[in-house]
């Protein structure tokens, strides 16, 4: 099939006066190119972010803090502190994103300032640990929220958890692949669900403070060791994990010079408060024995204070999660593509199904290497694997900042941060990725080993051009094959006379 004869088959597969995901436009040679166009406002990118962030992570994270810290008041801190950490490292990524106005978010700030290889390693790290992983996480959340009322004395069975996980990711992919519409669609009422959830816990728990339940509210048993700590800003900050996610599509942001700093400072900040004041309700009514020897916090509050409505938090609370891996399929799929296109990832994961127009192969690619991390069921271990790998190769991408600063002087800025941020966001970065190497050695070298496999990886399939024939030619028919089966075709390029 030509790349012409491509282009045609997806604007055939299109609905009179309707645009696909992916919209081809003439360019100056008479050929068809595929473009994002800037839709997203304001708004779009608020939610776009709040969406993001809200997950799982709120529902199974205060568990985690509170392991690590000790106390009620020390887990408060850690979730105030995660939240400003985030405001600060999104702040810097407000003024790379408005520099470098490109979808691929930290992967595309790596490439222009630190080149191919570490690029890569972040690509390596984004696609096939931290958003599969964190789907995984958040699937799994989704089967302990619904299993939890059929075992009510105990935890549910791990087989059944990770089966109900898997079947999870598996309809949301057939969603994503079926049609982007209802994958929108799927995230904008699944959206909603998970703030109800949220606004009833706050207003139930603001209730019981002013009742007088604060007797929870201390500092008895703070741990004060610096790994303890360390390792609970990995359960926190996973929660907060997201807010760099409307970088990913900068490119379909409208004015983003105006608007995704906005964007950043209002949901960041929306998000801390909504988070802090969940936790604070936790703590109105469950104790911290309560919370600890809890797999999902949520259910048991409920069934504390709603009575015979317990089972409206579950439901929402599944709901959300649900809605939150439908979310990381959505969002993955850009980076995947990004990579794809610059020839750093498989050619076929540029590729769009042609009559449907979602971008299949991504999508699928991304719902099995969730499903491979489902083999564990430990949800702190998963997010200990993802936290060390994350919050390094964030700060990598904060790096670019300074270094562009002194390399590039002159590139055009038209939103400076202080160099005070980027500096105090490295250095924390540090604090929480070396320090719980000590603590936690089995996890981070899982994560070490997972992060410096990208290395062969890069020199044998990318850095190394002069391929075997044969190589060459497996490649291909194994892309024309997947091809085949999925109905897809690539990015088009300007027709040939």
């Amino acid at each position: 099939m030509s790349k012409s004869g491509s282009v045609k088959s997806l604007k055939d597969g299109e609905k009179e006066g309707e645009k696909g995901p992916y919209d081809p436009v003439t360019t100056a040679d008479g050929g068809d190119e595929i473009k994002l166009e800037a839709k997203m406002s304001l708004l779009n990118g608020i939610t776009v972010i709040v969406g993001s962030i809200i997950g799982s992570g709120i529902f199974i994270s205060p568990t985690g803090v509170l392991k690590y810290t000790g106390s009620v008041n020390a887990s408060l801190l850690v979730w105030t502190a995660s939240g400003i950490f985030s405001m600060i490292g999104a702040y810097c990524y407000a003024e790379l994103g408005c520099m470098i106005r490109k979808s691929g978010a930290d992967y595309a700030y790596i490439m222009e300032t630190f080149g191919p290889f570490l690029a890569f390693i972040r690509l390596w790290v984004e696609c096939m640990i931290v958003r599969p992983c964190s789907q995984a996480i958040v699937a799994l959340t989704f089967s302990i929220y619904v299993l939890k009322p059929m075992f009510p004395d105990c935890s549910p069975p791990d087989d059944a958890a990770r089966l109900l996980a898997a079947c999870c990711i598996c309809i949301l992919a057939f969603i994503n692949c079926w049609d982007v519409k209802w994958a929108t669609r799927v995230q904008d009422i699944f959206t909603y669900a998970k703030l109800v959830a949220l606004f009833i816990i706050i207003f139930a728990g603001a209730y019981q403070l002013f009742t007088g339940h604060t007797e929870h509210f201390t500092f008895n048993e703070t741990k004060t060791e610096v790994t303890s700590i360390a390792l609970s800003f990995y359960s926190g900050l996973f929660a907060y994990n997201g807010w760099n996610y409307l970088n990913f599509i900068i490119e379909e942001l409208k004015d983003p010079v105006r608007n995704l700093p906005r964007a950043i400072a209002i949901s960041c900040t929306l998000v801390t408060v909504v988070y802090v004041l969940t936790n604070v309700a936790f703590y109105t009514t469950l104790s911290p024995v309560e919370v600890l020897g809890s797999e999902a916090v949520a259910v048991t509050f409920a069934n504390r204070i709603f009575g015979f409505m317990a089972w409206t938090i579950p439901v929402f609370v599944a709901l959300s999660t649900f809605g939150a891996v439908n979310g990381i399929l959505l969002t993955s799929s850009r980076l995947f593509y990004a990579g794809a296109c610059e020839g750093q990832m498989p050619e076929i994961l540029t590729m769009i199904q042609t009559s449907r127009l979602t971008p299949t192969p991504a999508v699928l690619c991304m719902a099995l290497l969730s499903l491979l991390y489902l083999c564990s069921s430990d949800i702190i271990a998963l997010i200990n694997y993802v936290g060390f790998v994350t919050w390094l190769s964030i700060g990598v991408s904060v790096l670019c900042l300074p270094w562009l600063r002194w390399a590039q002087p002159n590139l055009p800025r038209p939103l400076k941060v202080s160099l005070f941020f980027p500096i105090i966001y490295i250095i924390a970065t540090i604090f929480v990725t070396v320090v719980p190497m000590y603590a936690s050695p089995l996890e981070t070298g899982y994560g070490c080993l997972m992060m410096f496999s990208s290395i062969p990886v890069y020199f044998l399939f990318i850095s190394w051009k002069r391929k075997p024939r044969f190589f060459q030619k497996g490649v291909l028919s194994a892309t024309k094959f997947l091809q085949k089966i999925m109905v897809v075709v690539g990015k088009s390029k300007p027709a040939q006379v």
